[in-house]
């Protein structure tokens, strides 16, 4: 199903002054999903407003993430190396969905990128218009900051409660007593 709507813009409105988005729809989960897609997008552009610094997009910053934490997971003995190079792969999953979502092969363009980044290439990231690995400082693809630190926040938190619950279930049963 190939979703195209259409657009009227207002123009003209004084700087500070309220403005209205009508949103229509066939249905009502239509508007309702196009409601939370808009809160999303003026929830994190006004975050970015208030916080203007960008880590570079495209995949580039979680592959940076993900090479590092697995270095570190080099120097880690036992279950914890396990925890850590499973990080590591989690974090490269953003680059699989971006690759999958546009259409690529992700498998390869994701070892590419990979590839690029342990040969020193640090601002190398997925270029979607191509459909390869580009340098997104030239190509000028970035993200806002405080969003990517929350969502790798986020998933940090997920990871750790996971384990918790891990360690919890697979504590040693109490003795039961003969009756």
């Amino acid at each position: 199903m190939v979703f195209c709507p259409k657009l009227i813009k207002f123009s003209g409105v004084a700087a500070g002054e309220a403005c209205t988005v009508v949103l229509r729809g066939s249905t009502n989960q239509m508007v309702d999903e196009a409601e939370r897609s808009l809160h999303d997008a003026l929830s994190v552009l006004s975050q970015t407003v208030k916080e203007t610094r960008v880590v570079l997009g495209g995949g580039c910053s979680e592959m940076l993430m993900s090479c590092a934490v697995e270095e570190e997971a080099r120097k880690v003995k036992g279950k914890k190396a396990i925890a850590a190079e499973s990080f590591g792969h989690a974090l490269r999953q953003i680059p699989v969905i971006l690759a999958d979502n546009a259409g690529y092969d992700s498998s390869d363009l994701v070892s590419k990128l990979r590839a690029a980044h342990y040969e020193g290439q640090n601002d190398a990231g997925l270029d979607m218009n191509e459909g390869t690995i580009g340098s997104m400082r030239k190509l000028g693809i970035t993200e806002s900051y405080k969003l990517k630190r929350q969502v790798v926040i986020s998933a940090s938190e997920a990871a750790e409660m996971i384990i918790r619950v891990d360690d919890i279930l697979r504590a040693a049963p109490r003795r039961r007593e003969a009756v």
